[in-house]
């Protein structure tokens, strides 16, 4: 169980979710406008937020930019937008989930517990990765550290969001493997999240940017999904 950031303007829903976070378990902290939510994640940073798009001061969007400044915790959007624009323009941002409102409380907690599952899970060597055995990966300059949560190229620091170290994890121990979006799909959102195929393009988009000089080495396989070439030393 984790501490649960909720980020919701309409106060009786605000206080539904958290009701439903605490006997699940949940610790929470609640917050009711943009400027809030920023002031108390820099004042306790939580395992999760829950953030509402349509937020009276800074909308959701610009709130999820601020967070990821400076932090890696897995961000829900909770919008009764439902466009798919819309959805890749929340995980383009930074967002890591999308939960379109109205919505059932089961499914809302159902995806809490999975983003702070695949955060635990994170440190653990993946079903797929065999090189490494599950340690520090070091790759041309790359270096991913599963048991700090940690990257970096070059020696500097990449500030990545679980669900992009989880795919730099996992391609960077299975060097040259091709992935499909499918077997990306199951493995990161575990088959369950509404934006398929466009929430791998886009996390890969933002996980190239990331990477800087070795943005390349992720290689699209036309047909097929993704890999990840080693670097030269």
């Amino acid at each position: 169980m984790g501490l649960v950031l909720v980020v919701e303007d309409e106060v009786d829903l605000n206080n539904l979710i958290r009701d439903q976070l605490v006997a699940a378990g949940h610790s929470v902290e609640q917050a009711f406008d943009g400027g809030s939510a920023v002031a108390a994640i820099e004042k306790t940073v939580p395992d999760l937020v829950l953030l509402d798009w349509m937020l009276p001061d800074l909308d959701g969007l610009t709130v999820c930019r601020q967070i990821r400044q400076r932090h890696v915790m897995p961000v829900i959007m909770l919008t009764a937008r439902t466009d798919e624009v819309d959805r890749v323009l929340g995980l383009e941002v930074g967002a890591d989930d999308y939960v379109t409102k109205p919505f059932s409380m089961r499914e809302l907690l159902a995806r809490v517990r999975a983003n702070l599952r695949r955060v635990e899970f994170d440190g653990r060597p993946t079903e797929a990765a065999t090189e490494g055995d599950g340690g520090t990966i070091s790759l041309g300059g790359l270096i991913v550290d599963p048991s700090a949560h940690a990257a970096s190229v070059d020696g500097a620091s990449l500030n990545l969001t679980p669900k992009e170290f989880q795919l730099l994890h996992l391609f960077a121990a299975n060097p040259g493997r091709a992935f499909s979006r499918e077997f990306l799909i199951e493995r990161v959102w575990n088959g369950d999240f509404e934006g398929y195929d466009r929430a791998v393009d886009t996390h890969i988009t933002r996980l190239r940017r990331k990477l800087g000089r070795l943005g390349d080495q992720v290689q699209t396989v036309w047909g097929v999904g993704y890999r990840f070439t080693r670097p030269k030393a």
